[in-house]
């Protein structure tokens, strides 16, 4: 459960990426290595039962600390964030797998059935972790706040920790035991009010990110939605064709010059964010249909509470995973895909490698226009390898970005245009001139100079976290 709540607990301050998971798995690994080694030296040393309540106990207040100790220092620096969330995930995780090897100890009494009972608590110790992380996994982290679960986590080993305690001394020293763990009780509520005094600064917790909904100061009808720290979308509550940021205002301006001004579109979309893209759409575009693919219901609702949209009919989101959601679309069925889908700042890997694109051209009309969004900085070569694969399916492909970011000078936001027809890569560089952007496209051989060697991605080999460049977040 602390595993699985470390990741949304620092998620905000360090992003979300394949190294993010990888190194709180490790630490919890070295913790668990740490925990039984040290718990199997010290049941040899000391009597077993005198340290398990303690154990336990001091196990819970470190749990319960966790989430105002992260959130102060996330506050301050988002590596001392992580520092300090892996020491707040190694110790109790240490101090838990300690409890094993004494309890081993307590009930080897008979060496004829040490198979037996080693095999029954690692069989209980495995069903208890199952328990744990369906539980946190498919339940709580959808319903509760990570700091709640924390907390509750926190109480519940401290009052474990007691029990455990007061079972194994006599009832006049337990009562002392009980006493000094009220007390110890007390502390923890007040670890509540620090959580509360230190609040997660999210307006919702939703399964999968922090979501923040900002005022624009310099705009009295704009809000900025920000999950996990990076700015994903820009919504202008009583305009809704006035984009923000540039990667949109370069797809809609491909959309402006790749179809017949006014006409309606069916289009889909992989992502939601603040669902600024089908919103200018029909705006524009009256009449134009748009189904979305959104992975986060959390992100839904804060699309709907708080920036406005209404959707139905016209702007069907469906909860869903993308690349499941794009099999459920029709053959040729759409005008136009949007590609919009990040987990953190990079774009999932099972919406990039050439399968995925080849579904997304099976959905598209002829003439249709697949464009996506992708970060990438530097050497780029994520954004390369992504552009390799769309060149691999379609025959014709453009890629827009701001200045310097094809020659290693800078990055950011990437846009791309993949279609079975030509496009008017001159209207299209115009028009985003028009929008003020500082943006240029890149198509043909220059674009395939610059591309180079990158290896197309596929569903077997697609290392999207370990090509893309990282970069300070909030710049998107």
């Amino acid at each position: 459960m602390v595993e699985l709540v470390a990741l949304r607990l620092l998620a905000p301050h360090v992003g979300l990426t394949m190294e993010m998971n990888t190194m709180v798995i490790g630490i919890a690994l070295a913790a668990i290595a740490l925990g039984s080694w040290a718990g199997g030296r010290a049941a040899d040393v000391v009597a077993p039962r005198r340290v398990l309540g303690p154990l336990l106990g001091a196990s819970g207040v470190a749990v319960a600390v966790t989430p105002a100790l992260v959130r102060l220092a996330g506050n301050a620096d988002g590596a001392l964030a992580l520092l300090v969330g892996g020491a707040c995930l190694f110790l109790p995780a240490a101090l838990l797998t300690a409890v094993t090897p004494m309890v081993t100890k307590l009930l080897l009494t008979d060496l004829e059935v040490t198979g037996t009972v080693v095999g029954r608590l690692s069989g209980v110790g495995t069903a208890g972790g199952i328990a744990g992380t369906v539980l946190t996994g498919f339940v709580l982290i959808s319903v509760v706040p990570v700091s709640v679960i924390l907390l509750v986590l926190g109480v519940v080993l401290v009052v474990a920790g007691v029990l455990v305690d007061v079972s194994v001394r006599d009832w006049r020293r337990g009562r002392r035991v009980l006493v000094t763990g009220a007390a110890v009780g007390g502390t923890m509520a007040a670890g509540v009010t620090g959580s509360v005094a230190v609040p997660s600064g999210c307006d919702a917790e939703t399964r999968y990110h922090c979501a923040v909904v900002l005022p624009d100061p310099g705009r009295e009808s704009g809000r900025t939605l920000v999950l996990d720290g990076l700015r994903h979308s820009y919504v202008d509550l009583d305009d809704p064709t006035h984009l923000e940021f540039p990667y949109t205002r370069a797809i809609a301006s491909l959309i402006d010059t790749a179809f017949p001004q006014g006409e309606a579109l069916d289009a889909y979309h992989l992502g939601a964010g603040g669902l600024s893209v089908p919103v200018y759409l029909e705006e524009v575009r009256p009449g134009s249909d748009s189904v979305v693919s959104e992975i986060d219901p959390g992100v839904v609702e804060v699309d709907r509470r708080w920036l406005g949209v209404e959707t139905g009919e016209r702007l069907d989101v469906r909860v869903e995973d993308g690349r499941l959601g794009l099999r459920r679309i029709e053959d040729g069925s759409r005008d136009l895909v949007v590609g919009d889908a990040f987990g953190g700042v990079s774009v999932p890997w099972h919406l990039t490698t050439r399968e995925a694109v080849a579904d997304i051209e099976r959905v598209l009309r002829p003439g249709g226009v697949y464009t996506v969004n992708m970060i990438d900085y530097r050497e780029t070569a994520f954004v390369r390898a992504a552009v390799r694969t769309l060149q691999a399916e379609f025959e014709h492909v453009a890629v827009a970005a701001g200045p310097g970011a094809f020659d290693g000078a800078g990055g950011g936001n990437f846009v791309a245009a993949a279609s079975g027809s030509a496009l008017d890569t001159a209207a299209w560089g115009e028009r985003i001139a028009e929008r003020g952007s500082g943006w240029r496209v890149v198509e043909g051989d220059e674009l395939r100079a610059w591309v180079g060697d990158a290896r197309v991605l596929t569903d077997d080999f697609a290392p999207v976290d370990q090509l893309l460049t990282p970069h300070p977040p909030s710049r998107r």
